[in-house]
């Protein structure tokens, strides 16, 4: 049976200082409140009411009109077109695609399976195909609030941080499209969860070794058993790869964290040799979590293809005349290795001529702050808006409030991480870098800002993780708090402001040409 390890930290500034019955705190006692740290807030229940309120909220938000827009005809609007028919011809096939979509079909299953599932539930139609990205989306929302309230042991900076995300423009808009990046999000957020989870976890695990006393009998320190936080997070991380392939740069980025967590909760509990114990005993576990777990689940995701007679490329491996050591391998797993090869040289050519850009084309140095970004949709001649000239688009574009601070905040978490050795802006800085960094090794393919959308999450958390700093704690005095708790309100309030002053272009109202001229606040928007 677990212990209970609840400590008042306030009560702990110093050796001398005495513990439960009087006694003065061992080097044990302080091991222990060095490993558990804060302790978590006791309100659980109001903690829940308040994440399931502000999820069912923006659950509402994102649903709002999730029909419109469409194309003239009903038809699905930019990048819905390749995976809307896709995901409802996996449906009529039971799991793959036959279609070969003139060497289209690019990307794994998992997103086109959950737009199957709106589909199969809704029919074909525009409400059927962005279904379960609105939820989601949602999802998102409920466990960004747990995941802050973990990160900062704050129930209000929780909150905070479920505000912000409903009124991020980039999480409200892939929301409500039937594209793949909002699954690659979900599932990336959720494996960062998980992580976090594994984190408390494995140090409440050690804070018993020390406890009972043989946290140290090895010079490595002790095995930590099956985590399965850890295994769930795999799972996450092997369906984010399903749904596009940029997950596998988060399990790289993960992986890390989490071997640097592991040492660092050794050395917290006394370990003689930390860093070679995490080796030693966290590494293999973890690569078999992430890696294993990971590629298994992966692999899983294509049961439909694999099964298949008649899916895309699906009897590549017999229509190729080169044959060597791993003719073993069962066919269908090469026929899957040929197909991805094919996929992968696909995605490194896929260059717009200098000549003929994109016009709505973005490199990854526009995207923090949002400054290149997706129109999805316009229509200037057919919509009614009580004059003359009416407008009614809809725009990916990140609400600067938010994204305008993201280089000071990301500067400040750097600095945290490496200055102050800061484990919570390591965990957002790391996991926000990982959707950032891997586009800068080839400058020269096509992209777009909504590759960005992984992204928007962690953005929140860092920016919640300074509010949290400016609102400051009791024992900064009632003054200080009340004037951290009223910036903080301000700049909240601000991005709400924002966010519904960017309503109309969000979600295709109808407009002035005049309000649509106003909305465009910068050059790069237009």
């Amino acid at each position: 049976m677990p212990v209970s390890l609840t400590v008042d930290r306030e009560a702990v500034v110093s050796p001398s200082l005495s513990g439960a019955g009087g006694r003065p705190l061992s080097e044990a006692d302080l091991a222990e409140i060095h490993l558990i740290g804060k302790p978590m807030p006791a309100d659980r229940l109001r903690a829940w009411l308040v994440a399931g309120f502000l999820a069912v909220f923006g659950g509402f938000v994102r649903l709002q009109n999730l029909g419109f827009p469409t194309d003239p005809e009903g038809t699905p609007v930019f990048d819905e077109k390749h995976y809307v028919p896709q995901a409802w011809e996996m449906l009529r096939n039971g799991g793959y695609e036959d279609n070969p979509a003139y060497e289209l079909t690019v990307h794994p299953p998992v997103g086109k399976e959950l737009i199957a599932l709106g589909e199969w539930l809704f029919g074909y139609n525009s409400w059927g195909w962005r279904f379960t990205a609105a939820l989601c989306s949602a999802l998102m929302i409920l466990m960004i609030i747990r995941i802050a309230r973990r990160l900062t042991r704050s129930t209000l900076l929780g909150g905070i941080a479920g505000v912000l995300l409903i009124c991020d423009g980039v999480s409200h808009v892939q929301g409500r499209m039937g594209m793949l990046d909002i699954y690659l999000a979900f599932f990336v957020l959720a494996a960062f969860g998980c992580l976090l989870l594994d984190r408390d976890q494995v140090r409440n695990r050690l804070a018993v070794a020390v406890r009972e006393g043989w946290a140290t009998e090895s010079v490595h320190g002790p095995w930590l058993g099956f985590r399965w936080w850890r295994f769930l997070g795999g799972v996450s991380l092997g369906l984010a790869c399903g749904s596009k392939w940029s997950g596998v740069f988060f399990i790289m980025a993960f992986g890390l964290l989490t071997v640097f967590w592991d040492a660092t909760a050794r050395r917290a509990a006394g370990v003689e040799r930390p860093w070679r114990g995490a080796l030693v005993k966290d590494v293999l576990p973890g690569v078999w979590a992430f890696v294993v777990v990971g590629l298994l689940v992966y692999l899983s995701t294509w049961w439909g293809w694999l099964t298949s007679e008649t899916g895309v490329d699906r009897h590549l491996a017999d229509e190729s005349v080169h044959h060597g050591w791993y003719d073993f391998i069962p066919q269908a797993l090469r026929s899957l290795w040929q197909y991805s090869g094919n996929v992968l040289n696909f995605h490194e050519h896929l260059v717009t001529p200098v000549t003929n850009q994109h016009p709505w084309e973005s490199k990854p140095w526009t995207w923090p702050m949002s400054l290149r970004p997706m129109l999805y949709y316009y229509n200037g001649g057919t919509v009614s808006c009580g004059e003359q000239r009416c407008v009614s688009a809809t725009m990916l574009i990140g609400t600067p409030a938010l994204w305008w601070v993201s280089l000071p905040v990301l500067g400040w978490g750097l600095w945290r991480m490496i200055a102050r050795l800061d484990w919570r802006y390591a965990a957002v800085v790391v996991a926000y870098l990982a959707g950032l960094l891997p586009w800068f090794t080839n400058l020269d393919r096509q992209m777009y800002f909504f590759y960005a959308t992984p992204m928007a999450a962690f953005l929140v958390l860092g920016i919640v993780l300074v509010l949290g700093q400016i609102m400051g704690t009791v024992r900064d005095g009632y003054e200080r708090r009340g004037t951290g708790l009223l910036v903080v309100a301000l700049y909240v309030g601000i991005v709400v402001a924002n966010f519904v002053w960017l309503w109309p272009i969000l979600n295709g109202d109808s407009i002035t040409e005049a309000h649509w001229q106003q909305e465009l606040w910068l050059p790069s928007w237009r």
